[in-house]
């Protein structure tokens, strides 16, 4: 059944989200249907605000296995429309979430787009702008200080436009350590995961660097309203609907989220 907007006082909610599936997932797994809502995955702070890379060509249409929503997001990174189709939507809540912020930058074409398995998939890598492009470790000083000034540009953005009007939401995650198998056993995870095929990386390094972001976030948005599951829910599922990773949760997760985002207005 599809469910009715939120609404809060005698105003419609109309939600975007900047992050990942861990937000984006909230209303199917809960049996809930979004409306008025805005998703803009697979980015990062610093390519939102990067000039549009030069010489890049997008197709239409998704190429090879990529379905529209992957395809649509890729292609957002690389054209820069997804800043302007935020305040264009006029959100009245603005939940961000950094698990996509794991991938490596490449600076090409004068612009900076996130390395993404659907980067690597769209053909775009075989483009001749990437023949001269240089990739930025996410694991860098130099990513860092572009994701410290990432920030302070969507502080800027989110006080100086119209969306000084909506409520920010932080969701503030960490990768999982141990999941639940078929028969509800807890496992743990090896400490080194795969981000992408080939590039390994810890889960100890990706949860220092998900606290530092959340901090810097914090820091440069104090008003945002920051929502975090309870330590015991942030256990990954064997059984979850995209599969198993240390950022695809059991459903308890999703309640406790949804629960405070609610209190939240959103």
């Amino acid at each position: 059944m599809r469910a009715a907007p939120h609404v809060s006082g005698n105003v419609l909610s109309r939600i975007a989200i900047i992050g990942s599936c861990i937000t984006r997932d909230l209303w199917p797994i809960l049996g809930e249907a979004p409306e008025n809502l805005l998703y803009v995955s697979r980015t990062s702070l610093p390519t939102l605000f990067a000039p549009t890379p030069s010489g890049l060509i997008t197709p239409d249409a998704p190429p090879g296995d990529l379905r529209p929503q992957p395809y649509a997001a890729l292609v957002a990174d690389v054209r820069k429309t997804a800043l302007a189709a935020l305040v264009a939507h006029r959100p009245t809540h603005i939940i961000f979430d950094f698990i996509d912020e794991r991938f490596d930058l490449i600076s090409v074409g004068g612009g900076l787009v996130s390395h993404t398995w659907e980067m690597d998939v769209s053909g775009l890598l075989d483009q001749p702008p990437f023949a001269s492009a240089q990739t930025i470790a996410r694991a860098s000083r130099a990513c860092d200080l572009l994701w410290r000034q990432g920030a302070d540009e969507m502080a800027a953005l989110l006080s100086l436009t119209p969306l000084r009007d909506a409520t920010v939401i932080l969701h503030e995650t960490q990768w999982a350590t141990q999941y639940r198998d078929a028969d509800a056993a807890l496992r743990p995870f090896p400490a080194d995961v795969e981000i992408l095929e080939g590039r390994v990386s810890s889960i100890e390094a990706q949860n220092a660097r998900l606290e530092a972001y959340q901090t810097t976030f914090a820091r440069a948005v104090p008003r945002a309203v920051r929502v975090r599951a309870a330590e015991e829910f942030c256990v990954a599922d064997v059984g979850h609907r995209w599969g198993l990773s240390p950022f695809h949760y059991v459903t308890d997760y999703y309640r406790d989220v949804w629960r405070q985002l609610r209190a939240a207005g959103a």
